[in-house]
């Protein structure tokens, strides 16, 4: 006897394609409307196709934004990665400690994106920031409103010290996860601990590593209140970032057409990226089991 098949199921995924559809589908649809129009005001605007887009790949500053965002993705990756990964071995792994040690460690996670702008705000002042004072008593003319380098560096300190814990966690999470027989067999094999960590450990974090990898990708190429809080994209334009470019754009502007045409290319960028970053390591997983 055939079973009748019954579809009600789908009414209970229904409220979550609805939710979707109004939060993220139909935002694109309207940037994806105003990125071929140019916008006068809200009765006056004529259709432009493609010129938007051209116009937003030739312009010069959004080119040198899209370069900065890129190295200062990419460096606290190499940053941040290695880091993470030697916190969360120098965890304890039981007890009492192991419990203070997360809390510890999770603590700059839990602050707001603009408090944390903020914090380093006061913590680099010469004046009232321990920062910046010892920086000025060891003779050096710390000041991130007027030196890029000091800028960026400040910068790049900031985000390693906001979300290095995220990589941390991750791979304390994957590490606890490795089962203990593992250690005993290294154990009798008298294995020494860079030999632990190249042959047992590093190849069990590598999907807790992946994850975090893509995820501090996306979000440090979204970077938008942090350094405006401290530096507001200068001294000059040294770390204007295209979530700034973009707002200036769209708000201090009123471009609406070629912000919208603007933050298509970006969402693109950071879509192809983090394919290429997940293909390739999968690639790499799967050749390193197949051999």
């Amino acid at each position: 006897m055939n079973k009748i098949e019954s579809n009600k199921g789908w009414l209970f995924v229904l409220p979550v394609f609805v939710i979707v559809a109004f939060s993220a589908i139909i935002p694109l649809m309207t940037v994806v409307n105003y990125s071929v129009q140019d916008v006068f005001d809200t009765n006056t605007r004529f259709f432009t196709g493609t010129e938007w887009y051209r116009e937003m790949l030739n312009n010069p500053n959004l080119r040198s934004a899209l370069g900065r965002q890129f190295a200062f993705s990419f460096t606290i990756l190499l940053i941040q990665v290695p880091l993470g990964i030697g916190v969360a071995l120098l965890m304890p792994k039981k007890g009492a400690a192991a419990s203070w040690s997360l809390v510890l460690v999770a603590l700059p996670l839990l602050i707001p994106l603009n408090v944390v702008g903020t914090i380093w705000q006061i913590f680099t002042r010469s004046d009232i920031g321990l920062m910046g004072w010892g920086i000025r008593e060891l003779g050096y003319a710390y000041n991130i409103s007027r030196n890029s380098g000091d800028a960026w560096v400040t910068i790049i300190l900031m985000d390693v010290w906001h979300w290095t814990p995220l990589i941390a966690l991750l791979c304390y999470s994957g590490l606890r996860a490795i089962p203990e027989a593992y250690y005993q067999a290294a154990r009798i094999d008298r294995a020494s601990k860079w030999a632990i960590f190249r042959y047992i450990q590093l190849p069990k974090l590598t999907n807790v590593l992946i994850i975090g990898v893509l995820l501090r990708f996306m979000d440090s190429f979204m970077i938008y209140a942090e350094p405006f809080v401290l530096t507001g994209g200068g001294p000059g334009s040294s770390t204007t970032f295209l979530s700034q470019a973009l707002t200036a754009m769209a708000i201090g502007q009123f471009d609406i057409g070629p912000a919208a045409a603007f933050s298509l290319i970006y969402f693109l960028i950071i879509l192809l990226v983090s394919w290429v970053f997940y293909t390739t390591i999968m690639h790499m997983q799967k050749d390193k089991n197949g051999a």
